[in-house]
């Protein structure tokens, strides 16, 4: 079943965030690259993602198990797709529109 497992923020400094964070919740993090950390706890976890591209929300993320039959899902129920399907560490994503206009992605993981 999809549900909501992560929530990715925009940051320009993620040295910072991750320092205050870890101070407030005593969150741990992986950095994956020089851009990017995430906490890893196996539930809803929490990114940073330096690279945000102008982007200033917070992306929630759907983890789902066919990510092609949810990109065509979303097109065909009146979404607009963002950013196309890519690959990052661990997985493959693509963000969309639903139609109020919020912002998600979903995203299925890989070995």
């Amino acid at each position: 079943m999809a549900r909501l497992n992560y929530l990715e923020l925009p940051a320009c400094d993620v040295g910072r965030l991750k320092a205050f964070y870890g101070q407030v919740f005593d969150w741990q993090f992986t950095d994956f690259g020089p851009s990017y950390s995430a906490t890893a706890s196996g539930d809803v976890d929490v990114g940073f993602d330096g690279d945000a591209q102008g982007r200033t929300q917070p992306l929630p993320v759907i983890a789902v198990d066919d990510l092609e039959a949810v990109l065509a899902a979303v097109e065909a129920a009146g979404g607009t797709v963002t950013v196309p399907i890519f690959s990052f560490p661990g997985g493959r994503r693509f963000h969309f529109r639903d139609p109020q206009g919020h912002e998600l992605a979903a995203w299925v993981t890989e070995p």
